[in-house]
């Protein structure tokens, strides 16, 4: 009798040690929880950029959290002005936006009439070379950029205005149906006085 009682608990114990098993097993590549120990306080994996499950490519102040956002957006970004730069582009700023206003309430916006408008300012228009080299002149103004709307790209109507004011200045305006602004920065690497798209 004592021989039959030790074979059950023998098959007792081994049939839970296979369950155990089968358990952990079945248990493989799930994730449960957050990942914490329990009875550890949960953490966020991007409350810092040393927190364990946090990417060490995510840059702070990233609202999407994208790896690499600053290096993927640096030719997005203006070049540093000069103060003296700084202070002749707000000059020139103060020049233009007054003309620009003037052009919103009467209703052109049109590349045309603001090409026309500012060049009685005394600004000539820039030139450039077949590879991008500038022959002189500071004044470009053109339509407004495309954009994607729904299916479809859409040109809005309006004029976008750069002024190379010195080699580290400039003064980037608009004018478009719903209003006009007119800012300084310095050029940006790739587009000069105007803010590239978007995109990569």
């Amino acid at each position: 009798m004592l021989t039959l009682t030790l074979g059950r608990r023998r098959h007792v114990a081994v049939a839970a040690l296979l369950l155990g098993a089968v358990l952990s097993l079945t248990a493989c590549g799930e994730q449960r929880g957050t990942g914490a120990a329990a009875g550890a306080p949960s953490t966020s994996p991007s409350s810092s950029p040393s927190s364990p499950g946090a990417s060490p490519y995510v840059e702070p102040g990233v609202v999407d959290g994208a790896p690499h956002n600053g290096d993927n957006n640096a030719y997005r970004r203006s070049g540093e002005m000069s103060a003296a730069g700084a202070k002749d582009a707000r000059k020139e700023a103060d020049r233009i936006e007054p003309v620009l206003k003037r052009l919103w309430g009467q209703k052109k916006w049109d590349p045309k009439s603001v090409r026309a408008a500012l060049l009685q300012l005394g600004y000539e228009e820039e030139r450039t070379g077949p590879k991008g080299e500038r022959h002189g002149g500071s004044l470009t103004v053109r339509a407004m950029d495309p954009r994607y709307e729904a299916d479809h790209y859409v040109t809005p109507e309006g004029a976008r205005v750069g002024l190379r004011v010195r080699k580290d200045a400039c003064v980037t305006a608009f004018v478009q149906k719903t209003n006009y602004k007119v800012k300084t920065n310095g050029p940006f690497r790739e587009t000069g006085c105007f803010e590239p798209p978007s995109g990569h």
